[in-house]
């Protein structure tokens, strides 16, 4: 059974969704702060974490770094609403999806969903599992891992895979921020939001030589973005 910790100080919210996510087959555990959300962690293997950034304790993107240096679970991270910031912050540390208050179940249900089956927990997305290899890097889409040309496996968050696979299916094609958006992770925002740069960066930070002078990734002004290069596979 997936497990998944929720970890916010509101009770009342807390409650409702463990109630519906139990509905749907979870395991769910509840944590009022940090403390709580560690003595979780310790005790029980936890795969994915919603955490709310507004707690109080300790800052959520504190708890969120926390998260990605000591665990594996993924993050789903619970904003302000238009607090973009904090968004980006989030996106920057590693958290795999953001959903701005209020929300409803469903849709937390469906964002849930998304990102375990982008960690390998139900499928890749109908993408199937293949190779796909370019200017010298392997990315195996079953088994989400990326290799360097020198064969190192790189660690991929499930929003930079999400990113990198639409780049590598859609090779030498300018994609602007909002089709970057739809395909890499659904409408998180408007074509204005910084997610997708924010995304972008971070794969530079990856891939590239010297990420400033990017050459696999290339910006084209007033256009997005750009995989400059041949990608074989399938």
């Amino acid at each position: 059974m997936t497990q998944i910790l929720v970890v916010d100080d509101d009770q009342q919210i807390g409650e409702l969704l463990a109630e519906a996510l139990g509905a749907e087959g979870f395991g769910v555990s509840l944590a009022g702060d940090g403390t709580a959300m560690r003595r979780v962690m310790a005790d029980q293997a936890i795969d994915l974490v919603v955490l709310d950034l507004m707690l109080p304790d300790e800052d959520g993107l504190t708890l969120l770094a926390w998260l990605r240096a000591n665990v594996q679970a993924a993050v789903i991270m619970l904003t302000a609403k238009g607090d973009e910031a904090d968004r980006v912050a989030g996106l920057e540390l590693g958290a795999d999806d953001y959903l701005a208050k209020p929300f409803s179940t469903r849709e937390l249900l469906a964002r849930i969903k998304a990102v375990l089956r982008r960690g390998g927990n139900g499928g890749t997305g109908g993408t199937g599992q293949k190779v796909l290899s370019f200017a010298g890097w392997r990315l195996d889409t079953g088994h989400r891992h990326l290799h360097s040309p020198d064969g190192v496996l790189v660690d991929l968050t499930g929003g930079e895979f999400d990113l990198l696979l639409a780049f590598l299916q859609r090779p030498q094609q300018v994609l602007n921020r909002d089709v970057l958006l739809d395909l890499a992770r659904g409408r998180l925002g408007g074509p204005l939001d910084r997610t997708i740069d924010v995304q972008v960066g971070k794969l530079r930070r990856k891939l590239e030589v010297d990420p400033r002078n990017p050459e696999l990734i290339k910006t084209v002004r007033g256009g997005g973005y750009v995989l400059t290069v041949e990608v074989e596979g399938g």
